[in-house]
């Protein structure tokens, strides 16, 4: 298996690598050549922001020339993700980095994932995490949570401290490579879930998603190998490398046996052995292929499996050491043990599973809407919301880890594995304003059907469910687990699922209605659900609730959620409305939105501080949550009240404000008692809110527009080397909490959307 050769094979896709469109230079150079091209001069500039940090506030529309122009004037280069040379590489010296505490740092993953389940794989290449066979299985790898006993499957240089470290996506792929570099050799790393690339099978499975009742009882599609590969070449010169892969089941709490298989009738590019880790529950299988690349003459590599014992004393794992010379190539396949189909792998099928997999996620690409400013970025967090999605169900997963803390060595820390209301809900309207209709439509086949149940149950909504649809998510502590850098408990489950939170029908409803005007328009039967909904929601939005944030202390009147029922019946009035759906308690909708809009203005607007607050009882704490109201229509973003809000959470934190480097936090902890306690940092989907918040302002007052691509900017720069953003930023800059986190780049995606359509002149 050779590089070049599996990149030939996808030369054919070239007009899908949508990464390449604008690979002659950095945006700002791109868009100072097209304006440059349109007879646009730097005049405008120099008569427009003079003075980019003292310019008087004027309403006037920004049009297209001044917001590129501005975009020019703001965007440093030197920050910007999309710069390939910054962006696409990682250059890392190993030894430092997990040596110090036995710990990777959490920017330090790439995520490769099948829409079943996921890998976090280290630029060390420690594949560090992985629960296996779905998102919220129990984990089989689980490093990162735990340096000694949680697992890992680790391949490596034998003297990686010497070497130079770099990883990237292949183009328009989750296809991740992570490449060592030394004086005498390059070793190239390639880790990926195989997916086929077979348009016609992809529809015809999709249909039966939808069409079932999305609990598990379609089976899954046959041509798709639910194998981890990891592949390594040596592309110059000649290196060793150490491999050694030490599964840790059910939350490395399970034993096992390890059973290394002698082959005497392996064939030529086979390994002469296999490898089965047996526990009670699940059978995993190691195999390997071996490519020689006898025409240079050089001695076939061999791969000899040892046992090696473990601190967990769980179960053996097992090592081998190797060297390859230039062209030479060892793959990995890890299977389920009774995954015999085929029963002997080759090279030949490895190369296929790769360019079929390459070319998948090339299509699948193709189809995004997105030509503005940041492409790249956007591109990648479309392609990570891609691999949140578990396409057996519709349903899509807040992120694929569990546990990993918003402050080291604090106490939150919490399994976002599954599927929240609220984020699927957001996430369904990022993907059909991008074109991607198939994943909205599994999503809303998916919630109506979760519609259907509660009404059978006589109650309300969930706000969460598992992948499959259920509602039994109870929290665990796993006591034995030191978790990632001693920051326990480290979690499994989740206790919000019980939690009155009665925001979620405002994203419902917003993902509906959205669903309806860009997707597929939705049956009679699913208007009637709504109503039911609707008609539930008349009846309880006095009530208090936890929100968004999903306190754990007493229940409140949130400003947050008041907003967000607004959105619920604000939706559905414009649906009834453009569907001419009948709508017989159409009065008394409108009734109770405009009632709930005045008690907001009322109850939720602090008019001594001059801002929207927290809550009614805690009318004197500031919570970015309210950046949302003008993102929702709920009140226009150049009104007073908003723009004091705004302006007041853009203070830094010991002015009153919510601002730190550029970075928003939920609210000032000091005043706020959430019910857990301990800090936390910046939130990534806070910030992002922000930015499109001061860009809908920006569109008739240059100040805030200006603010926005500085903002926007400089949070780009806190993303890792592959532009993935986790829940938070640490005040030192590190990320915190589970990643890649849907929130944060559904967020993204949608600031960069509204960033770039402002900056064009257009609203």
């Amino acid at each position: 298996m050779h590089y070049h050769d599996w990149f030939d094979a996808v030369e054919e896709h070239n007009r899908y690598l949508l990464l390449f469109k604008r690979s002659t230079g950095v945006p700002g150079e791109l868009i100072t050549n097209m304006d440059e091209s349109k007879g646009h001069t730097s005049d405008l500039a120099s008569r427009l922001f003079d003075d980019i940090t003292n310019t008087s506030p004027s309403r006037m529309r920004v049009t297209q020339d001044s917001g590129t122009e501005l975009y020019r004037q703001l965007s440093n280069k030197e920050m910007q993700i999309p710069n390939q040379k910054q962006a696409a590489l990682a250059t890392i010296n190993q030894k430092s980095r997990r040596a110090a505490n036995g710990y990777m740092p959490i920017e330090d993953y790439g995520l490769i994932g099948n829409m079943r389940t996921c890998a976090m794989v280290a630029t060390d290449g420690g594949l560090d995490y992985m629960c296996w066979p779905h998102f919220d299985s129990p984990s089989v790898f689980c490093r990162i949570l735990d340096k000694d006993k949680g697992g890992h499957f680790s391949i490596s240089p034998t003297t990686h401290d010497l070497s130079t470290t770099k990883q990237h996506y292949l183009p328009a792929s989750n296809i991740l490579q992570t490449r060592y570099l030394k004086e005498d050799g390059v070793l190239n790393l390639i880790d990926f879930f195989p997916r086929p690339d077979n348009k016609a099978l992809d529809a015809e499975y999709h249909a039966r998603v939808v069409a079932s009742d999305h609990t598990g009882n379609v089976s899954d599609r046959p041509d798709l190998k639910k194998w981890l590969v990891r592949r390594v070449e040596c592309m110059r010169g000649h290196m060793d490398v150490n491999v050694e892969v030490f599964p840790a089941f059910n939350y490395a709490q399970d034993k096992h046996t390890t059973e290394i298989t002698n082959l005497n009738d392996r064939q030529k590019g086979q390994c002469d052995q296999r490898v089965t880790f047996a526990s009670e529950k699940l059978s995993l299988e190691l195999n390997a292929t071996i490519d020689c690349n006898d025409e240079d003459g050089m001695p076939c590599p061999k791969v000899v499996f040892e046992r090696s014992s473990t601190p967990s004393s769980l179960g053996d794992a097992v090592t081998a050491t190797f060297r390859l010379h230039e062209g030479q190539a060892i793959s990995f396949i890890l299977r389920d043990a009774d995954d015999h189909s085929p029963e002997l792998i080759h090279t030949a099928l490895l190369d296929e599973l790769q360019a079929s997999t390459h070319k998948y996620w090339a299509r699948w690409m193709a189809s995004s809407k997105y030509m503005g400013r940041w492409e790249q970025v956007v591109t990648r967090s479309l392609l990570l919301l891609k691999m949140l999605t578990f396409e057996p169900s519709g349903a899509i997963v807040a992120a694929p880890t569990f546990s990993l803390p918003e402050d080291i060595g604090g106490k939150r820390n919490w399994d976002y594995r599954y599927s929240w209301v609220r984020d699927a809900s957001f996430t369904i309207y990022i993907l059909l304003r991008m074109g991607f209709s198939h994943e909205a439509e599994a999503y809303i086949s998916y919630i109506f059907q979760r519609v259907k149940e509660a009404k059978a149950r006589h109650g309300a909504l969930p706000i969460m469910f598992t992948i499959w649809g259920g509602t039994d998510i109870p929290e665990v502590e796993l006591e034995h687990m030191e978790g990632y850098r001693g920051s326990r408990p480290v979690r499994i489950g989740n206790g919000a699922a019980f939690h009155v939170q009665l925001d979620i029908y405002g994203e419902l409803l917003d993902g509906i209605y959205l669903a309806n005007r860009f997707g597929t328009p939705i049956s009679y039967d699913q208007w009637l659900s709504v109503r039911e909904i609707i008609d539930f929601v008349c009846s309880i939005w006095k009530e208090k609730d936890m929100s968004i944030w999903e306190v754990r202390g007493m229940k409140q009147n949130y400003v947050y959620s008041k907003i967000m029922l607004w959105v619920a019946l604000d939706r559905a009035l414009r649906l009834a409305e453009k569907r001419s759906f009948p709508c017989p308690h159409r009065a008394e909708w409108y009734r109770i939105r405009d009632e709930i809009c005045e008690e907001v203005m009322d109850k939720g607007y602090n008019q001594k501080l001059e801002c929207f607050i927290q809550s009614y009882e805690s009318n004197e704490v500031l919570d970015s949550a309210v950046l949302i109201a003008p993102l929702v229509f709920f009140i226009s973003p150049t009104d007073p009240r908003f723009l004091k809000t705004l302006d007041k959470i853009l203070k830094p934190p010991e002015k009153g404000g919510l601002t730190s480097t550029g970075l928003v936090y939920r609210y000032n902890h000091a005043l706020s008692d959430d019910g857990v306690g301990g800090r936390e940092g910046a939130f990534s989907m806070c910030t992002f809110w922000c930015v499109e918040a001061l860009t809908r302002a920006g569109a008739y007052e240059e100040k805030y527009l200006k603010e926005a691509v500085s903002m926007f900017e400089n949070k780009l720069s806190f993303g890792n080397h592959l532009r993935i953003f986790s829940e938070e930023i640490s005040s030192s800059g590190e990320q915190l909490g589970n990643t890649p986190q849907a929130f944060s780049h559904l967020a993204l995606i949608s600031a960069a959307f509204n960033l770039n359509k402002t900056l064009n002149g257009t609203r």
